[in-house]
């Protein structure tokens, strides 16, 4: 886990300019160490909460696939971000991670704040951040990383309408290489999609200690979607001292029981 805070490496440091893609795939060769290919057998990782890895075919999120995150409402985007950056933070060290942002993606989230990700066990060190001029270019750059089977995962943030189509190019380019790839998009996007899982996350208000300072942030998490898997609720909150997961007290087994597959999206607003 981090014991310091180092920089964020990244590939649009100056405000962006019309660039080809060569340019972009040599900036990538520079910044992406001379690693081996990350083997394709791994299978994956959890979050180390045997409640919620429960749910996950073979109690975790696997590997070679692509995972949805959404968030619930529009203003829980930073949110929803955070609880990527926590799922990168628990990827096995020596290889870097790669962070892709489309113009919207970085509108709604921001730009990485190093000490931030440190508190969520993402070492800024292990970061090389992607900003690209469109959607387009962002759905590109991430399909590029993923074959060349170096980083040790890939996230993005984008802001249009993924059609089944595009979400298939990526679920089977991340398959290919064994690699994970984390899809972050915005309330309201719920469209066909070859994503293993699609998860809905919004900001949940952290308990005050007895000194009236807020304690751990947390997450409402509900997983709409699981191949092979069983659909869920749950309080989670985030332990930046251990840096792990864990579920808040009130909702110590909250799953949905019983079902499987993928959830109706108007049951789910229902209990929103």
């Amino acid at each position: 886990m981090p014991s310091s805070v180092a920089p964020i490496q990244g590939l649009a440091q100056d405000p962006p300019l019309a660039r080809s893609r060569a340019e972009i795939v040599g900036d990538l060769r520079r910044l992406l160490p001379k690693l081996e290919s990350v083997s394709t057998s791994r299978q994956g990782f959890s979050f180390g909460l045997p409640a919620l890895d429960a749910h996950l075919p073979g109690r975790c999120l696997a590997a070679g696939a692509l995972h949805e995150v959404a968030s619930e409402r529009e203003g829980d985007m930073p949110a929803a971000f955070g609880f990527v950056a926590a799922l990168l933070g628990r990827m096995p060290e020596g290889a870097p991670l790669l962070l892709v942002l489309s113009p919207r993606g970085l509108a709604d989230c921001g730009r990485p704040y190093g000490h931030g990700l440190a508190e969520l066990g993402l070492d800024p060190a292990r970061l090389i951040l992607v900003e690209t001029q469109d959607e387009l270019q962002a759905l590109w750059a991430m399909e590029e990383a993923l074959r060349s089977a170096v980083p040790a995962a890939v996230a993005g943030a984008i802001g249009r309408e993924l059609d089944l189509k595009a979400s298939r190019r990526l679920h089977l380019a991340a398959g290919s290489s064994g690699l994970p790839l984390i899809l972050l998009r915005p309330a309201g996007m719920t469209g066909s999609s070859a994503a293993a899982t699609r998860w809905r996350v919004g900001a949940a208000r952290a308990e005050r200690d007895r000194f009236g300072l807020f304690g751990r942030r947390r997450w409402r998490l509900r997983l709409e979607r699981c191949r092979n898997g069983q659909i869920g609720e749950w309080l989670v909150e985030w332990d930046h001292v251990a840096y792990r997961f864990s579920l808040a007290a009130p909702m110590a087994d909250p799953a949905a029981p019983g079902g499987r597959g993928e959830q109706p999206l108007a049951a789910s607003a229902a209990r929103s």
